[in-house]
């Protein structure tokens, strides 16, 4: 398998991978109430960087350089990997800590070169010319393109805040079960 089918298949599987590293990171948590309140807010962080930039985003039509876009070539993906950081501090173990940072270092990665492929394929110089920073008049009219929760909402960025609201729902309960979230609590 060529390099390119490699990283292809990452970047295509990063969400089925998800729900498999997400079983073993479940299983492997040990979350308090401190590594919940702490690891939730960054998390709730990365998703609000995900959310700003979905509604700055037509996928697969344009080079947007409104919004976060203005400071990130890929603002999803580093609001992802905040949510993924948040997520891992909340489950207040080390070994859930390093399979997380590797599931977003190989799929995140992949995803965004297979990402920047196909944005050059499609787009051409105009994705060049946007990652090297490279302003034209279109380009400067795009950079004060306003939010739109409408396309935040056409871009399924609910589908992400549902996993953040759910993955920390499983280790609140997971925390409560074990007996930790009202031992630690009381340290808050």
């Amino acid at each position: 398998m060529a390099e390119g089918h490699i990283i292809g298949w990452f970047a295509r599987a990063r969400v089925p991978l998800g729900f498999l590293f997400a079983i073993l990171v479940l299983w492997l948590a040990a979350p308090t109430g401190r590594s919940l309140v702490i690891g939730s807010v960054i998390a709730v962080i990365g998703e609000a960087l995900r959310i700003w930039a979905a509604g700055h985003l037509n996928k697969s039509r344009e080079v947007t350089v409104s919004g976060p876009y203005r400071w990130f070539a890929h603002p999803l993906y580093v609001g992802s990997a905040v949510m993924g950081v948040g997520l891992a501090v909340a489950s207040g173990s080390v070994m859930v800590a390093a399979l997380v940072a590797t599931y977003l270092a190989v799929t995140i990665g992949a995803a965004i070169r297979s990402e920047e492929a196909f944005l050059r394929q499609k787009f051409g110089d105009r994705y060049d010319r946007y990652r090297r920073g490279i302003d034209d008049d279109r380009i400067a009219v795009e950079r004060r393109r306003r939010f739109s929760l409408a396309q935040a909402i056409a871009n399924r960025e609910y589908r992400a805040m549902t996993g953040v609201v759910a993955a920390v729902l499983l280790l609140l309960l997971k925390a409560a079960y074990n007996g930790m979230f009202l031992r630690a609590g009381a340290g808050l």
